[in-house]
């Protein structure tokens, strides 16, 4: 990773943590009103940069066809608190969406069997790969202090 970074986290422990978690992230872009926009998505993080996929039509892609700068965090709700958030560029693609989203429903969802897993596939032929290349890194971590 070259992108910034700050908190007790390295980069290789920042890696792992967005490996092994299966907590969507929450990406936030901003709208054509100035106003903020926070989304929670599946994503997966290889070789330094995460990847979402999203429907042609949603409000997410409309957004980040407007502007492809983002903040992102990825944490757990319940305490101890701990995670990394950041910021970063997007790039959309046509190529790639279905194939990503395949991915992302073995993830989440364990396979693609269930019924929104075969929703999903139904229409993943209009999905648009979402490649976010982080510039900056947060990390914080308070399990120590709050157990």
């Amino acid at each position: 990773m070259s992108a910034k970074l700050k908190g007790p986290w390295s980069l290789e422990e920042i890696a792992q943590f967005l490996a092994d978690t299966r907590y969507p992230l929450r990406l936030a872009c901003v709208g054509d009103d100035g106003y903020p926009r926070v989304v929670s998505v599946w994503f997966t993080f290889v070789e330094d940069k995460l990847f979402c996929a999203s429907h042609k039509t949603s409000q997410l892609v409309a957004l980040l066809r407007s502007g492809a700068r983002v903040g992102f965090e990825l944490a757990p709700n319940d305490p101890p608190y701990y995670g990394v958030r950041g910021q970063g560029d997007a790039v959309l693609t046509d190529q790639g969406g279905a194939q990503m989203l395949e991915q992302l429903l073995d993830r989440y969802l364990g396979g693609q069997d269930s019924p929104l897993a075969k929703w999903l596939l139904s229409r993943s032929e209009e999905e648009v790969l979402i490649t976010i290349t982080p510039r900056r890194w947060f990390s914080w971590d308070y399990r120590q202090r709050m157990e």
